[in-house]
Parts: C-alpha cells; sequence; structure tokens
C-alpha cells in the first residue's frame, strides 16, 4: 500500500455549473449548499481527510470567492502546515499561456509546477461536485498492487443515463480497452448485464511521471480538448498504457455516487436524503462529513394547536438544521437549513429551503428549491400552478420551482 504522504490530491473545482443555474449564478458549483449545512465540496474534502490524504490542491476558477471562503473558515483547522499538511485553493492564473482552463487536463497543466515541485510518486485527481463516500486509500492500493499507470474509479449506471457520462469499456480483468465520452447512441453496456454501463467517476489515480508525460503531450496537440476523458485517457489506452477500472465501494458497502449536475439531480439527491433508510448515510460517525460548523442554537417546534386547534409546528420526513424554527407551520420531506423560520400556517412539501430562509404565514409551497436568505411574503403560493410560477421563478425539466438567492417578492 502507497503510504498516504506520498500522494497529492487535485480537485477540480472550476466549472461553471450552468446546469445548476440559477443556484450557480453567484457562486461555484462545488460551493453550492448540499443537505442543508453542507456544500457539495464537503464530500470530496471529507473522503480526503477520512482516508489520511492531507496534502490537497483545490484548482477553482469561476466565482470562486464563496468557495475560497468556505475552505478558508471551515478546512484549515484540519491541516499541520509544519507536518506537511496543507489545503490550498489555485484560482485560475494564466500561469502557461494566456488563456483560462480549456478542460480538465488543461486544468491540471496549467498548474503542472505544483507537481514538480513536490516531486511525489502518486497524484489522485478528484470531481469538487459529487456526492458519495469513499475511502481513497483502497483505490490507491489496488493502483499500486496492479502496477498501472492510471486507476479510473467507476461506478455501473443504468443504461439510460449513458448520454450524461463517460463510458468505460473494460475486459473481464478490469483492464480498460476503450472509452466513449457521453454516447447519444449506442452505448457499450456492462459484458454481464445489458441494462448497466460502467460509468466513469471523475476519479483518477495517476504515477506522477506519467501524469506530468501525458500532460505536457497534450498541451501540444492541437486537435486536443485537453479533457482527461476526451483525450487524455483514450491516448493512454491507444498508446499501450495500462489503465485499469476500480469498482467503486462506499463506505459500509454502499455504493450511492451522485453528479448533481442539473437541478432534478441536485433535487432528488435532497430527496433521497430525506427517506427512511438513505442511501448515503449522513449519520455514520465513523465517515464524518465535515463542514463549517456556525454557533446556532438548536433547532425548535412550537405551537401544539392554539386557539383554534390548527396552529401546530410539525415536522414530517425532514431534516432540520441548528437555528431553524418551525412556528405552527407543516413540513414534509423537506431540508430544512440553519436559521430558517417557518410561520403559522404555513405548509412545505418536498422542497429544499436553504440557510435564512423565511416562510410566511398561511404560504404553501411543494417542489421547490429556495436559495439563501429569501423571504417568502405571507399568502404566497408556489410550485401548485406551474405555468403562474414560470413567469416569475426558473422552473427545472421536471417542474422543480427555483428561486434564487435574494429574490424580492412583490
Amino acid at each position: 500500500m502507497p503510504r498516504i504522504s506520498d500522494v497529492d490530491v487535485i480537485i477540480l473545482a472550476g466549472g461553471k455549473g450552468e446546469r445548476l443555474y440559477p443556484l450557480t449564478k453567484d457562486r461555484a458549483k462545488p460551493a453550492v449548499p448540499f443537505g442543508g449545512m453542507y456544500r457539495i465540496i464537503d464530500f470530496t474534502l471529507s473522503n480526503c481527510v477520512n482516508s489520511g490524504l492531507t496534502k490537497i490542491y483545490v484548482l477553482s476558477q469561476y466565482k470562486s470567492h464563496s468557495l475560497d471562503r468556505h475552505i478558508q473558515r471551515g478546512w484549515l483547522s484540519f491541516f499541520s502546515y509544519p507536518l506537511g499538511e496543507f489545503i490550498y485553493n489555485i484560482p485560475a492564473q494564466q500561469r502557461i499561456g494566456s488563456s483560462w482552463y480549456e478542460g480538465t487536463a488543461d486544468a491540471v497543466f496549467q498548474n503542472i509546477y505544483t507537481l514538480q515541485q513536490d516531486r511525489l510518486p502518486y497524484t489522485l485527481i478528484l470531481s469538487g461536485d459529487h456526492i458519495y463516500r469513499m475511502n481513497y486509500a483502497h483505490m490507491l492500493k489496488h493502483h499500486v498492487e496492479n502496477r498501472a499507470d492510471i486507476t479510473i474509479g467507476v461506478v455501473p449506471m443504468p443504461v439510460e443515463t449513458a448520454s450524461e457520462f463517460g463510458i468505460i469499456m473494460a475486459d473481464r480483468n478490469m483492464e480498460v480497452i476503450g472509452f466513449q465520452e457521453k454516447p447519444k447512441e449506442n452505448p457499450v453496456t456492462m459484458p454481464h448485464d445489458p441494462t448497466k454501463v460502467l460509468v466513469s467517476m471523475g476519479i483518477y489515480a495517476f504515477n506522477t511521471e506519467t501524469l506530468i508525460m501525458q500532460l505536457i503531450e497534450d498541451a501540444k496537440r492541437k486537435d486536443s480538448s485537453h479533457d482527461f476523458g476526451k483525450d487524455i485517457i483514450p491516448k493512454m489506452v491507444q498508446g499501450g498504457n495500462k489503465v485499469i477500472a476500480y469498482n467503486f465501494r462506499g463506505i459500509g458497502g454502499n455504493s450511492y455516487w451522485r453528479d448533481i449536475g442539473t437541478l432534478d439531480a441536485y433535487y432528488e439527491a435532497h430527496m433521497d436524503l430525506v427517506s427512511v433508510t438513505p442511501q448515503c448515510n449522513l449519520y455514520d460517525p465513523t465517515w464524518p462529513i465535515h463542514t463549517v460548523y456556525s454557533p446556532y442554537p438548536p433547532a425548535k417546534m412550537v405551537f401544539s394547536g392554539g386557539d383554534d386547534g390548527r396552529r401546530i409546528g410539525t415536522v414530517l420526513d425532514s431534516i432540520i438544521c441548528n437555528g431553524a424554527i418551525i412556528s405552527g407551520g407543516k413540513v414534509s420531506r423537506t431540508i430544512i437549513s440553519p436559521n430558517v423560520r417557518v410561520n403559522s400556517y404555513a405548509e412545505v412539501l418536498d422542497s429544499v429551503l436553504m440557510e435564512g430562509v423565511s416562510v410566511g404565514r398561511n404560504c404553501r409551497i411543494k417542489n421547490a428549491i429556495i436559495d439563501k436568505y429569501v423571504k417568502i411574503p405571507p399568502n404566497t403560493t408556489i410550485g401548485y400552478d406551474l405555468e403562474e410560477d414560470r413567469k416569475k421563478y426558473d422552473i427545472s425539466p421536471s417542474g422543480i420551482v427555483v428561486i434564487p438567492k435574494f429574490t424580492a417578492f412583490e
């Protein structure tokens, strides 16, 4: 097994997240809140810390201020710089050439000096915008034992989703023999299950010398899009490098992995959390998900009927974070983030309410994502008449109403 001190971690956190708009209107995709009290990147960072990996570079590009602030406030305390541990957020700097990051491989290439300075044997490249729990040390061990040049984390997904992902073609020994980038037609299915495809998780374990060589060669190619999935991996397969796939094994045997790159995927991942037995277990003390911890008081539900018998603070099948007050309203299958208030006679169903949201009296809300600090006036109805909602709000393809941060109501 490789020594953890021999591994550099690079987290790619520079995507625009256009399909998550308007949640990405003012923030990078990895900084989008998730699960009440977390940011999306907290899952990748927690996997690193829990795996013992403490040499981390976060490569950001678009609207990186909230991401940088989150890392500064919540993550620096996990690292001891005198012991060689660190987390650095590196924004795009045009250090090589005059362009911003043109692809995932180009993002690493433009920061190749970090790998050349550190001179560590292995580099782990991760995405900062997926939800899952994984011990990366097991994958690195697999990489070294198989003497691979690159190991790709993979997970089975329904064949209907193939056009959304990079598809890995592997033989019986899990050696990669081909790669399809988001195929719209005829995706290659798994040998023993034609209903599934083997999806790349965007997790790559490299021998660092091989990575540096591949990045330099790719940068010279004018016909390259400078992307790991589209360019680097296919070229390595064709060039005779040993490219192997590693079957994702989640913590506790749970293989929950979600790319929440769309509003509907983001919403569905939240609904996963409020199920009775969620596949993504936030309550496992052996694998905690860390974040910024704010000094909010405990959550509170008040009123047990009132004079009319209807003023009851009720919460069913929901997640309630600190600082929230359910004051005579009803909440069901909903994520209630810190410092949210739901006032009397309001009803909130199947929704995501981010930090600081206030729901006025007699509101009716369902199938909604409401961003930070939105103040919803009394008697407002959201999610019951999509044609009317469409005139004022963003609506996802499946009909989820999305209200951006600081929206002002008339």
